[in-house]
């Protein structure tokens, strides 16, 4: 490992929330607004970890709810980096849910956050690499250029011709 680096399990987050009314709708199950809230926190707990920094949030990639959270049950959000770039971090946030007194437990969402690592006067800082250890780790940062690269061109700050990893993936499966 150089020294500039880190493993990606050391910027892992558990978090646990159980569900009460004032988090719910009028159906008693989770407000989005507030699941994102909490995934967000997580997030930027495990961006901190990774850079030793104030870290804030640049960009969410898409959420969607698989399955309703009823009131009662206990949310476990779980988040680390997957890969880290110049001064920004990809980190990826599982949701899962359990009605404990049922023994059911079912995974909610799961979404990447990428965060920019701050210095103390604001300004972006370098960040260590990520080392990923575990097969799924390794998955997930191999797969990160690529989503970085997508999420580049959909905020107009690359261009669709110079995503290079994009674009072998797309020759390969043509």
């Amino acid at each position: 490992m150089k020294k500039k680096s880190k493993f990606v399990k050391d910027s892992l987050v558990i978090k646990s929330e159980m569900l009460m009314p004032n988090d719910t709708n009028p159906l008693n199950n989770l407000m989005g607004g507030r699941l994102m809230y909490w995934m967000d926190i997580a997030a930027a707990i495990s961006a901190q970890k990774h850079s030793n920094s104030m870290a804030v949030t640049a960009s969410v990639d898409n959420i969607s709810f698989r399955n309703p959270i009823e009131i009662g049950s206990v949310i476990t959000l779980s988040a680390k980096v997957t890969r880290a770039f110049n001064s920004s971090m990809e980190v990826y946030i599982e949701v899962t849910a359990e009605r404990i007194p049922d023994q059911k437990k079912f995974i909610s969402n799961s979404a990447f956050f990428t965060f920019v690592a701050l210095d103390p006067s604001g300004n972006p800082k370098k960040v260590p690499e990520a080392v990923p250890e575990t097969e799924t780790e390794k998955e997930l940062y191999e797969g990160a250029l690529r989503r970085r690269q997508l999420r580049l061109i959909l905020s107009g700050r690359l261009k669709p011709t110079d995503a290079k990893e994009l674009i072998s993936i797309l020759n390969q499966n043509a």
